[in-house]
């Protein structure tokens, strides 16, 4: 699909007309990107790492169990703070520790990803948190040759028309240049607590790419 942009008809020489065209193609997610984590509290900073830890490992093992290759999970975060409270008479006293870590993990097979993550997440208990899952296109060169096509169609139209309204026809392309990058991963709604055992229903839609190209014809008079 596509949709006008921007025109210009003011040409870089004389005898030109410049337009700039946008067009989309849409396409099924083929991966899912989980950041998963734990926060485990504790009265000693031993106690809370010993926590987190055993916990962060059950949530990697039930990935790996599901099928996950142990190139797609990867520790992308580790820390301990003080668990500070205040206290009436007191003032601010630390209550313990809270120990942290993450994963960023990739599914392949968006079927079973759904129930995966709530595996996961169970196998984890109370102390998991779900940050964020982000949807993508694995690979998407058909996809954006798709777009493409469909940006250079947009502009050849609006180029037509430009050259009719111009009393003139469209000759020869002076240059063609590629303009903004295409869409990225697209964000999931992320929870902060996640520990239920049923899963919990992700529909992954379609992703869209998207392309720009600005391309310059000569316009050549009729009479």
């Amino acid at each position: 699909m596509s949709s006008n942009q921007l025109f210009e008809t003011s040409g870089p020489m004389p005898g030109t007309v410049t337009v700039t065209g946008t067009g989309w193609a849409d396409a099924a997610p083929d991966l899912m990107v989980v950041a998963i984590g734990v926060e485990s509290r504790a009265p000693s900073v031993d106690e809370a790492y010993t926590a987190a830890g055993r916990a962060l490992s059950a949530v990697a093992a039930t990935f790996k169990g599901n099928g996950v290759a142990p190139a797609d999970i990867r520790t992308t975060g580790l820390g301990v703070r003080a668990d500070l409270v205040w206290r009436d008479g007191e003032g601010q006293r630390v209550a313990g520790y809270i120990a942290t870590s993450s994963l960023s993990v990739q599914l392949r097979d968006m079927e079973s990803a759904s129930a995966t993550v709530s595996a996961a997440a169970a196998a984890g208990g109370n102390d998991v948190r779900l940050h964020n899952l982000q949807l993508a296109i694995l690979d998407d060169a058909a996809v954006r040759a798709g777009a493409r096509e469909a940006a250079w169609r947009n502009a050849q139209a609006a180029a037509s028309q430009f050259a009719a309204l111009a009393s003139a026809r469209l000759g020869r392309v002076v240059s063609v240049a590629e303009r903004g990058p295409g869409a990225g991963p697209m964000p999931v709604a992320g929870l902060q607590r996640a520990a239920a055992v049923e899963s919990v229903a992700i529909e992954a839609g379609e992703d869209r790419v998207e392309a720009a190209v600005t391309v310059v014809w000569e316009l050549v008079s009729e009479s």
